[in-house]
């Protein structure tokens, strides 16, 4: 086995897999990796499961320090990472060797990095997932829900299955403009028509009061104008609106049931996405249908059929 121990972080950075199912009537949310395509890559990278436990990297503060070679590989953003004071770009696997010291500072482009070992990180699992939910206290390297810290150790796999080369068209663009599709459902159609063209025709701002749990929007007023409803089950991405009538985007945290209106919910691209955007970024939301977001969804996935 090979190892790394944490010897600086800020608190932030997880163990995060592809989440916790099942127990959601138990009144435990999902957990996961927020950008999950970058997770996937990842993984690909070292021929792992594409789920396989990684290490969730926000904002960056993390340093860690190889006790026996072995294999890693860095994806989504780019925080400066450094192995031994020497840039380390990320969407590549790379070999580190004992003594080695590896660091991640400050974004540079997107938010969250993710780092794979070969053969994923272990840990116990709790309720069928190693999923850190901080909210809930549950999963992460000690099954406490904690992020990492000064002194953990993370154990993994010697050699990799295999070690890839990513394709450079797949490598996205974090500068870019954001667009985020919205399957429109729910309470929808209760609200006001000025409303919903405000919504899809006007930029909205991430606010700073964005996590795990879910990231708010700034822009115009929403109105909903119909009945006072019951609390039901929230699915991933849902988009809710209380009463200030600013939306509220509700991620892998979130709460398993609310009674605010919503909308519809994102699309698991635009989620992963929404991701690696950080407080102040502007973007839009556009309409999607059910079909349009399928394909987009199995064209994703079969990016790593190769």
């Amino acid at each position: 086995m090979s190892r790394l121990r944490v010897e600086h972080s800020l608190g932030f950075a997880q163990l995060q897999d592809g989440g916790r199912f099942g127990v959601r009537h138990l009144g435990v949310t999902q957990g996961g990796a927020l950008d999950w395509i970058a997770q996937h890559w990842a993984n690909w990278l070292l021929g792992n499961q594409l789920d396989a436990c990684v290490i969730e990297i926000p904002l960056g503060g993390l340093t860690l320090k190889a006790e026996a070679d072995g294999w890693l590989a860095l994806a989504g953003a780019d925080l400066d990472a450094q192995l031994d004071q020497q840039t380390l770009a990320p969407w590549q696997a790379f070999p580190i060797r004992a003594g080695q010291q590896l660091s991640f500072s400050n974004p540079r482009s997107g938010i969250r990095a993710y780092l794979a070992a070969s053969g994923g990180f272990t840990a116990d699992r709790v309720l069928g997932a190693i999923a850190t939910v901080m909210r809930e206290g549950l999963g992460g390297l000690h099954g406490e829900g904690k992020g990492l810290k000064p002194g953990d150790q993370l154990t993994y796999s010697a050699q990799p299955a295999i070690s890839r080369e990513m394709p450079p068209e797949a490598i996205p663009d974090y500068s870019s403009v954001v667009t985020l599709q919205l399957l429109l459902g729910a309470q929808s159609s209760q609200f006001s028509g000025a409303s919903l063209f405000k919504l899809f025709n006007l930029n909205w701002m991430l606010d700073q009061r964005a996590d795990r749990m879910g990231m708010r929007l700034i822009g115009p007023s929403l109105r909903y104008q119909g009945e006072p409803l019951i609390s039901e089950g929230i699915p991933l991405g849902a988009v809710q609106v209380p009463p200030d009538g600013q939306p509220i985007i509700l991620l892998n945290d979130r709460q398993t049931i609310g009674g605010y209106p919503r909308l519809g919910a994102l699309t698991p691209a635009s989620l992963a996405r929404l991701a690696q955007c950080a407080p102040t970024q502007r973007l839009r939301l556009q309409p999607a249908v059910q079909l349009q977001a399928r394909q987009e969804y199995l064209t994703v996935l079969g990016q790593w059929q190769c």
